[in-house]
């Protein structure tokens, strides 16, 4: 075969400049790794990891490892093995015939519908040892209703635990063990937290064993997730992607100095599975729920008996208010202490006890954290300004709310009330509500889907009470309300089942 020439001097060319294009990579290569410290993991390959050139000293570059403080803080944390006896019906209860006698020759035992008399059922969990004298702190769902507590110690060891207290109402517990030299895991303060601070998570996911996981703090003062005992509970989770799975609850939260600042306690998971959310109890919360049942045997919280809700915008623009803060009442129990200092439907409480209100989950959380008896100073906003009422605090009792939230949602939909029906209400159908028949106001009847009423949560069976404050008794006065508001912001007081709360519609 005869190859031309100038052919082969063009692939010589070609060749050459591929050559000359790889050592000017290399080169280029090698100097953008010494500028940067582009490596591999520890130096050695891998996947590569960018470390910028200007790390500031004090933080701990991306390559460093976190085994002393795993070291420190994982002998304090403990496995925590229950067992529980459920008790069930006897199938025979249910299916007499089974146990007659006549009935037994012929077939004996055979048929043994449901499950036994009694059910043992054991699960797993975490928990950090607080003190010397073998304090547990840990999740209440972690115990609940054990009959047998085993603790499992990093050394080898091992004690059964017994309860000291429990409040389901933030999900804690406190167990106790009788052992000597036990490591303890010091507290740190949870308020000191910032999002994209360092943490470890430490317990024992699926019964394995004693894991660490690490990640930062994504988030803080997460609430309203109805994740304990439903509307009832305490919520003021701190978020973090740290892995947390089954077995998990009750282990620890720790910061980059080895110091406890949470109780790891649930995750949310569209597949059951750690998806990057996980929840913990801010230490702060824990160490005073544990104070008081240590101390007393149980958790005694404040109460002034309000409900209240959140202020969005549409609110805060009715009220006058600059910005959408604060915690708005809309209802005030009769013979509360609220009642007794003169607070009122539509006061937003903006301060406690000089202390920033901004939200409704916050108010909640801080009176309830407040001593029954104590005086608190709190500062409203009531018709276009401040105000200060001082209040003393009653004692929580098991069917109240420190300051209860509402039961309805508050959103804000665009002006305009077009897409209901309402019709007057009447004692009978207020008795069929569930609402008492001295109720005054309209019934909403239909609410057609897709519509702005139905996009601000207005259900067929809400009663619209009040519109801009104005009280109203029956359709006629609802309509002129409506009318009366023209362009301007449109506020409803609405009673959902006995529970009242506000929707408000922006201006046009």
């Amino acid at each position: 075969m005869v190859i031309d020439s100038k052919n082969r001097s063009h692939r010589i060319y070609l060749i050459l400049v591929v050559v000359g294009l790889i050592f000017i990579g290399l080169l280029a290569g090698s100097v953008i790794t010494a500028k940067t410290n582009w490596l591999g993991i520890n130096g050695k390959g891998g996947v590569p990891i960018y470390i910028s050139a200007n790390t500031d000293s004090q933080i701990a570059p991306l390559g460093s490892t976190v085994a002393p403080i795993a070291k420190r803080v994982t002998p304090a944390v403990v496995n925590i093995a229950t067992e529980s006896v459920i008790r069930r019906e006897d199938s025979r209860r249910q299916f007499p015939f089974f146990d007659d006698p006549f009935f037994r020759e012929f077939f004996g035992d055979r048929f043994q519908f449901g499950p036994p008399r009694e059910q043992r059922l054991q699960s797993l969990g975490s928990g950090v040892i607080v003190s010397p004298d073998g304090y547990i702190l840990t999740n209440n769902h972690v115990v609940e209703n054990a009959t047998t507590i085993t603790v499992s110690m990093n050394d080898g060891r091992e004690a059964k635990a017994r309860v000291v207290g429990t409040d389901p109402r933030t999900d804690l517990a406190v167990i106790r063990i009788d052992l000597s030299n036990l490591p303890t895991l010091p507290f740190g303060n949870s308020d000191n937290l910032e999002v994209g601070d360092f943490v470890l998570a430490v317990g024992n996911p699926f019964g394995i064993g004693q894991t660490v996981t690490m990640g930062i703090v994504s988030a803080l003062g997460r609430s309203r997730l109805g994740i304990i005992e439903g509307n009832q509970g305490y919520e003021n989770f701190i978020q973090t992607d740290a892995a947390i799975n089954r077995g998990n609850s009750g282990g620890a939260l720790v910061n980059m100095r080895g110091e406890l600042v949470g109780i790891n306690t649930a995750i949310l998971s569209s597949t059951g599975g750690f998806q990057g959310v996980g929840l913990a109890i801010p230490v702060n919360m824990a160490r005073w729920a544990m104070d008081q049942i240590v101390r007393q045997g149980r958790v005694i919280r404040g109460w002034i008996g309000v409900s209240i809700q959140p202020v969005t915008q549409a609110i805060a623009q009715q009220f006058g208010l600059g910005e959408p803060r604060g915690a708005i009442v809309t209802d005030v129990s009769p013979g509360s202490p609220a009642a007794a200092a003169g607070l009122k439907t539509y006061d937003i409480i903006i301060e406690f006890n000089g202390r920033r209100i901004e939200d409704s989950t916050q108010l909640r959380n801080l009176v309830a954290a407040t001593a029954p008896g104590t005086t608190a100073t709190l500062k409203v906003w009531r018709d276009g300004k401040e105000q200060q009422v001082s209040v003393k605090l009653g004692e929580l009792k098991d069917d109240q709310a420190a300051a209860r939230g509402s039961g309805g949602d508050s959103r804000e939909i665009p002006a305009g009330l077009e897409g209901i029906r309402v019709d007057n209400l009447t004692p009978d159908i207020a008795r069929r509500l569930e609402i008492s028949p001295a109720t005054r106001g309209v019934v909403v009847t239909n609410v057609e889907q897709g519509s702005r009423a139905a996009e601000s949560g207005l259900r067929p069976g809400d009663v619209i009470q009040e519109v801009n404050r104005q009280p109203v008794s029956n359709v006629d006065e609802f309509n002129r309300a409506v009318r009366g508001a023209g362009n301007r912001a449109i506020l409803l007081l609405v009673n959902r089942r006995g529970q009242t709360f506000l929707v408000g519609i922006e201006a046009k």
